[in-house]
């Protein structure tokens, strides 16, 4: 088997995990209670993730104190707030996980900081190791007192011991990594304190050094604590992040200091180093978008292996398997941890075990809901499968009659309610109008750094092909076909049209979609009208080919509306647009295109861009005429995807599970 040594056993301390996969710790934000336990979704998520074949299970972040940081609860769990309550709902979960024989660590944390997320952030000041500017919020932190720390340093002693009597086989710390309050005092730009923990190195890390020391006092030293770290920070000023590929002094920590840290905080005690880079400042490398190359974390986990002689872990789009068992084989790392992947398939792992890859459901890195969600609402999901952290609830519902369905268009809408249906018991059939599945993932696919999309389409077709849905292409449905057909239930997800309007010389005005997919060629200078999502990955596609490109917006800015949900995604494309060499008119009235110029009027000045043509992203409109003649027609009728609203792929998906479930 190609892939047997990623199943082989690797040890960290003396806890033995059966194969080389780790989830990685995503925030649990819904996954807890009002006591601080986990909830029942809580558990049966961690559960699904064991069941599906990952070898070890690390919690997403829960916090060891509630009072010097608040949090509203309830929010993370907490090991401290309500031990006999915490123990008692965290024991069921590690009972269930250790029935899979895999094994789980508690990820605990000492506080955000500086970093807090707004929405979460209590009534009092946020807290940082001196008083520094806020990540978000037009706010100054206050610098922690002595009896604050080593308060937090007692509670990780207790939540460790409260974590161990749950059953969990060890814990981790959160974090000298990403810019939290633990790193902030490790990183000299955020800490300037003149006591013992500031100064120098080891003063910075005196609070990872006494959290780790506390913890083996309270458990035992074979207690495994293991540390989330990043050696480097990427951070070119306060609230200012690096890009790939660009040159710039780092401000926060540096690699050098990094190697000089991760010997410090092996000889203090943590039993593993779960590696990546980046900050808060710069949090599209500690949340990897699209934009980001897959297995960007490798070089950084080399080094860290070629200077500690304790396990590395390795995250960061690591869900190719052919990269990931080249890193254990190569001695990058020696175990692959996945957060996004094993939220899109659970059962990642025995997919993969048993041969099965092209059964595996792909993370596309959109972070719509992931990170999004939890920026945004409190709440931990995924686009692509809507029964994570949803497991029992978003349960498939069994049906007493098999119903014969049509699916009219086969884009991600219909897709998913074909497989859903078809799993179920139903009997779908799927038409579609062109000689392929996937509607928009197609042209959406087109760029590298999109290739996940096409990816999704394609499971998609190896889903149908797998419970045997007829398809059936280059068909166009008509009123009539569907009335004579028989069926018990419509479907009608035709999607959607890119919107286009004339401007003069329109043989060269073309929508993105025709220029994504190659229907149209794009010359060597065009210009985008359109500063949204589409718009704005076109701009950066044709730039990365070398073209000379502009975007024309007529909003203020780009990506104001329909932006993507995750920061992380549109701060980094904000910031690559002009990276990349593209300019960009905001506050602009497109008038015409003639003779290579396109006309545009600017506060109230009429401007001409020279260009070889013109791509117009404005927008799509639904196209919803088909289900309009049936309405009244058709007893049991459903209107899915963008043929209902012009929306992204997590809500086409999420619509088509709910609607297809409940049939």
């Amino acid at each position: 088997m190609k892939y047997a040594k990623l199943f082989t056993p690797v040890k960290i301390g003396n806890v033995t995990i059966k194969n080389r996969f780790a989830m990685a710790p995503m925030g649990p934000l819904g996954l807890a209670d009002a006591d601080g336990g986990f909830n029942q979704r809580g558990i049966d998520y961690y559960t699904e993730r064991a069941k599906g074949g990952t070898g070890l299970i690390i919690t997403g972040v829960t916090f060891v104190e509630n009072e010097i940081e608040e949090h509203g609860m309830p929010n993370c769990p907490c090991s401290t707030h309500n031990p006999v309550h915490f123990v008692r709902t965290a024991r069921e979960m590690t009972e269930r996980i250790h029935a899979y024989n895999a094994k789980v660590f508690l990820q605990m944390s000492g506080g955000f900081g500086r970093v807090t997320i707004p929405t979460n952030l209590g009534e009092f000041p946020p807290v940082a190791p001196s008083p520094i500017q806020h990540r978000w919020l037009d706010k100054t932190c206050r610098a922690l007192t002595t009896e604050e720390i080593r308060s937090i340093v007692k509670k990780f002693g207790e939540g460790a011991y409260n974590a161990k009597r749950a059953g969990f086989d060890g814990v981790q710390i959160h974090a000298v990594h990403e810019g939290y309050l633990i790193d902030q005092f490790a990183i000299a730009l955020f800490n300037q304190r003149t006591d013992e923990y500031g100064g120098s190195l080891e003063n910075r890390l005196r609070f990872a050094k006494e959290i780790v020391e506390e913890i083996k006092e309270r458990c035992g030293k074979d207690f495994v604590v293991t540390l989330r770290y990043s050696p480097k920070s990427f951070i070119k000023e306060l609230r200012v992040g690096g890009l790939p590929g660009e040159e710039f002094e780092e401000k926060g920590r540096d690699l050098e200091e990094g190697v000089e840290a991760a010997k410090l905080l092996v000889a203090y005690g943590y039993d593993a180093l779960d590696t990546d880079v980046g900050s808060y400042d710069a949090w599209w490398w500690s949340h990897p978008p699209m934009y980001q190359e897959k297995g960007l974390y490798r070089p950084y986990c080399k080094l860290m292996k070629e200077n500690v002689d304790v396990p590395v872990i390795c995250a960061g789009r690591m869900d190719d398997p052919d990269m990931a068992l080249e890193a254990i084989e190569n001695g990058t790392c020696d175990m692959i941890s996945m957060g996004r992947p094993l939220l899109a398939d659970p059962d990642y792992c025995n997919k993969l075990r048993s041969g099965r890859m092209d059964e595996i459901r792909p993370c596309i890195s959109c972070q719509e809901g992931c990170m999004g969600r939890i920026q945004e609402y409190s709440m931990i999901n995924c686009a692509v499968n809507p029964q994570a952290a949803r497991e029992r609830f978003m349960a498939y519902t069994p049906i007493l009659k098999a119903k014969k369905v049509m699916v009219i268009g086969g884009g991600v809408a219909g897709c998913e309610a074909a497989r859903v249906l078809a799993t179920r018991g139903h009997k779908p059939e799927v038409f579609e109008a062109t000689d392929h599945l996937g509607g928009n993932l197609i042209p959406g696919g087109a760029p590298d750094f999109k290739e996940d999309d096409i990816a999704l389409a394609k499971w998609f077709k190896r889903q149908l092909e797998l419970l045997e849905v007829p398809v059936h292409y280059n068909t166009k449905v008509t009123k009539e076909m569907v009335l004579a057909g028989g069926y018990d239930a419509v479907v009608c997800a035709t999607g959607s049209t890119p919107k286009m309007f004339p401007l003069g010389d329109d043989e060269k005005v073309y929508s993105a979609a025709d220029v994504l997919t190659g229907a149209k060629e794009a010359g060597d200078t065009m210009v985008v009208v359109g500063g949204g999502l589409v718009g704005c990955e076109t701009a950066l596609w044709l730039a990365q080919k070398g073209k000379k490109v502009t975007i024309v917006e007529a909003l203020p800015k780009i990506l104001a509306l329909n932006g993507p949900l995750c920061h992380a995604n549109s701060e980094m494309l904000e910031r690559l647009i002009p990276f990349h060499g593209i300019e960009v008119v905001c506050g602009a009235r497109v008038t015409g295109y003639k003779d290579g110029y396109l006309s545009a009027t600017v506060d109230g000045e009429e401007k001409k861009i020279p260009c070889d043509g013109v791509i117009l992203s404005v927008g799509y409109r639904e196209n919803n005429s088909l289900y309009q003649e049936l309405e009244f027609e058709v007893p049991e009728i459903y209107q899915l995807g963008d043929a209902k609203k012009v929306a992204n792929i997590m809500y086409a998906i999420w619509d088509a599970f709910e609607v297809a479930n409940h049939i």
